[in-house]
């Protein structure tokens, strides 16, 4: 069956060459390097290093990519000589990774799941090991992986009720790749119970590692500035995904045009929105403009937003910058969850937490579910019926002072309580790290 698929996935090599191409028109990151993804490089077979080898981590995504971050520091100071091959999916990914490489790294984009782009990637790099964050598993990967004896590890690994029905419907294919990975290393106990119905053996519950990802300290301080000058307290809209930021500027709207007490309501908070993903950053901007509001871009601002911006209550703030979560958070006194007002599964909300930045999150929470659920226990985050509720649900909850806001004291008690993660990763980890 494997072979099937194999052939599928060779076919459709084309498809993704011009998926790439249209991609980078809107985030040209996607057009570089692009024959890494069919497993050749540039790089010289010479340049591997002799000492056993790379040790392999894959973080598809941006935030696969901060809790690389967070992981690879503990790495380094159990094994300080260990050179690391880096490989994502996404180009922020890419890009946030840049920022994790060492003198003797390498970073690339992940391997096509065929087998011969795979063999290509493993002939050329020879990692002692694979490490995967999260829930990026290919079946070549692991069954090429295991042809040339490269343990391949699952560390942070979670698994949702979603994936895994929709994975038992392919359990013909999923099956074997997770029989065949090395380790799995879960996030929680849910996560573990969901792995080993489709065949993972755990070794192991160690938590979340992006409990342990500390917020960018000049952004936050930053931020503090920048609030420090405003009239208003702010609330922000983040990892807003499509549709979504319909029904929010429909409950605006509502409440805009409702009788004078509810305006005031309304127009006590500064709206900021952060698009999920930064090719949207100009189609929500133009959504925005089309209902009537000003828009005041990130990307435009000097020192914060001017005195214009911050008077006219019919401006939205667009975040339209990358990088910059924490400076978005330290300047917000609550923030709706983007992806949880759609049945999308929810956005990671331990950064904003770690910020003191109280989370109000809709019912779809699902690829999440342990964290939400434990924000929600601590109140570092509230639980919302739809997108009309959110909304004032925030109005009611920024009227405080954030010394005077037990959410906020939630978040800091919240975040601190669950770190360690990374450390007990990385001694789980050590086995692996040695020299071939």
């Amino acid at each position: 069956m494997l072979q099937i698929y194999s052939a599928v996935m060779w076919a459709l090599q084309p498809l993704l060459r011009r998926k790439l191409k249209r991609r980078g028109q809107e985030e040209p990151g996607y057009l570089h390097a692009i024959e890494e993804r069919f497993g050749y490089y540039t790089q010289a077979p010479s340049q591997r290093p002799t000492d056993g080898g790379y040790v392999w981590v894959h973080a598809v995504s941006l935030g696969e990519t901060r809790a690389a971050a967070v992981l690879l520091q503990a790495l380094r100071a159990a094994e300080p000589s260990i050179r690391i091959l880096l490989t994502h999916g996404t180009a922020t990914g890419r890009a946030q990774g840049v920022s994790l490489l060492h003198e003797g790294d390498v970073q690339v984009w992940q391997p096509w799941d065929t087998p011969a782009a795979v063999r290509r990637f493993l002939t050329q790099f020879k990692p002692r090991v694979g490490i995967i964050l999260e829930t990026e598993l290919w079946p070549n990967w692991v069954a090429q992986c295991n042809k040339a004896k490269v343990p391949l590890v699952l560390v942070n690994a979670r698994m949702s009720e979603k994936s895994m029905h929709q994975a038992q419907r392919l359990a013909w294919l999923s099956r074997p790749a997770y029989q065949g990975l090395s380790a799995v290393l879960a996030q929680t106990q849910a996560d573990t119970e969901r792995l080993e119905t489709l065949g993972a053996k755990v070794d192991a519950v160690l938590g979340n590692l992006k409990f342990d990802a500390k917020p960018d300290a000049e952004q936050l301080a930053l931020a503090k500035t920048w609030k420090q000058k405003l009239k208003r307290p702010v609330v922000l809209f983040t990892s807003s995904r499509e549709g979504e930021e319909v029904m929010w500027l429909d409950i605006l709207q509502a409440l805009k045009d409702a009788p004078l007490d509810h305006q005031d309501h309304i127009h006590a908070v500064h709206w900021l929105v952060v698009p999920r993903h930064p090719q949207r950053f100009d189609e929500v901007a133009a959504l925005m403009a089309e209902r009537g509001w000003n828009v005041s871009r990130r990307s435009q601002w000097t020192d914060g937003p001017d005195a214009e911006q911050q008077d006219d209550v019919n401006t939205i703030w667009l975040g339209d910058s990358l990088g910059e979560m924490a400076l978005y958070y330290g300047l917000s006194d609550a923030a709706l969850l983007g992806g949880s007002f759609a049945p999308l599964g929810g956005q990671n909300l331990i950064e904003s937490t770690a910020c003191g930045c109280p989370v109000i999150m809709g019912p779809h929470t699902f690829n999440f579910a342990e964290a939400a659920q434990l924000a929600e226990e601590a109140g570092a985050a509230l639980r919302v019926e739809d997108m009309a509720q959110a909304v004032t649900t925030a109005l009611q909850m920024v009227r405080f002072a954030p010394d005077e806001n037990a959410h906020v004291q939630a978040c800091m008690t919240f975040s601190q309580a669950h770190r360690g993660a990374a450390q007990r990763t990385a001694q789980a980890l050590l086995p692996y790290l040695k020299p071939n």
